[in-house]
């Protein structure tokens, strides 16, 4: 029988970071389907095209098996709201144009949902070509631009969430992240039937330094705190250095570590400065596969985002990647994901904003003995295995896209 055709629709892909990228299509054709996936140029998250791109209208390639046409956008991802919002709608012009005019007929379009505009085009393409549409909401919009401060206009929010409700009405079936995500779309009139939680995953495969402790890590540290991914004004995560400053005028062996990159990483680094911290320490990005072994070697990994409501409905994709790991989580964030470690029995819950209670919690694990430590997180990566493992969640994407592709 001929495979049922999916084209993977999303302006992020590999080699950006992204959840949903090369290795769950690749996951996913393994499940008998056929996949074109239709994204941008690499450019995020600095918003530079990456080495050994070139801006074009259009290129096809292949990676490892996998069809991948890329289309012209306009590359940006600063502090500029206008630039961003080029960006998201070059892309939407450009996808537009091609799933009516240049793509093969597909049983399925797989909207993968960082930014609204692509779910935009794959609606506006249905009008002409019937495709059905399974979208994968990653980003509750116009909740998300509100909550980080890329836009505050009410007016133009009120006309993203206008167009967030036709396309909603236009999808066949929705993935959400959260049963929150879920509750809150049903709120805003989107029957229930037509709503899928299926939980994001981590990447599994292990590092090869796993069990060995990195460089950049002290030796005489002796409690290592790890925060691991974007800092920006989400994150809020000069709260976390306010919590530093309590915590090592108690006890000095205690070092919060950040890596990543992000808007906010040269403000927090002149705070960090200002404040006179000397047991916090910046470590550059590193490749997911170098990640794992920074996470292995922590003795506690941090989630911090700024209490707001959109974050009490979201589960920040770091969380699973924490519990795969297997080391004890200090969240604080509230709903969705405090509740998520409270049913692992993972690790703390801290009020998030609230840097003395945050200390207190940092504290209260670093005096934990090494054989609780390790129970924490023996207990997390037990709960991820159960319910939030890749191979999970891909089977369950998997039902969904064949009971939503075209008929006949």
């Amino acid at each position: 029988m001929t495979k049922p055709r999916i084209i993977f629709l999303s302006q992020l892909f590999d080699p950006e970071p992204t959840l949903k990228g090369l290795a769950f299509v690749k996951a996913l054709a393994a499940h008998g389907f056929e996949i074109e996936v239709v994204t941008g140029f690499p450019n995020y998250p600095g918003g530079k095209v990456y080495p050994g791109h070139r801006i074009r209208p259009i290129r096809r390639e292949e990676m490892e098996g996998i069809a991948v046409t890329r289309l012209a956008i306009y590359p940006s991802h600063d502090r500029s709201a206008l630039r961003r919002i080029a960006c998201y709608l070059s892309f939407f012009f450009t996808s537009l144009f091609y799933l009516l005019f240049r793509a093969r007929r597909a049983d399925l379009v797989y909207v993968y949902y960082p930014s609204l505009t692509a779910g935009l085009s794959a609606a506006a393409a249905k009008l002409f070509r019937r495709t059905p549409i399974l979208l994968d909401i990653q980003d509750m919009w116009p909740d998300s631009l509100g909550a980080t401060g890329m836009v505050s206009s009410r007016a133009f929010l009120g006309l993203v969430n206008f167009f967030c409700g036709l396309l909603y009405r236009a999808c066949d079936h929705i993935i959400v992240l959260s049963p929150g995500f879920r509750d809150l779309l049903i709120s805003r009139g989107v029957p229930a039937a037509k709503i899928s939680v299926v939980y994001n995953w981590t990447e599994e495969t292990a590092g090869s330094e796993v069990g060995r402790r990195p460089a950049a890590f002290a030796a005489e540290d002796r409690f290592r705190l790890l925060f691991a991914g974007n800092m920006g004004a989400a994150q809020d995560l000069g709260v976390v250095l306010e919590a530093a400053q309590i915590v090592g005028a108690r006890d000095p062996g205690i070092a919060f570590y950040f890596m990543g990159s992000g808007l906010e990483l040269d403000p927090l680094k002149a705070q960090a400065r200002a404040l006179g911290l000397q047991n916090v320490r910046f470590l550059p990005r590193v490749p997911m596969a170098e990640v794992q072994n920074y996470l292995a070697a922590a003795d506690c990994l941090l989630v911090h985002l700024r209490d707001d409501p959109l974050f009490r409905v979201t589960i920040p994709s770091k969380t699973q990647a924490y519990l795969h790991a297997g080391k004890p989580v200090l969240m604080a964030v509230r709903g969705d994901a405090a509740a998520l470690i409270e049913a692992a029995g993972a690790g703390l819950c801290a009020t998030p904003g609230d840097s003395a209670d945050i200390a207190e919690k940092i504290l209260a694990l670093a005096a934990l003995p090494p054989e609780d430590l390790a129970d924490l997180g023996r207990r997390g990566r037990s709960y991820y295995d159960q319910n939030l493992s890749k191979a999970r969640g891909i089977a369950q994407t998997a039902a969904l896209a064949l009971l939503h592709r075209r008929a006949g």
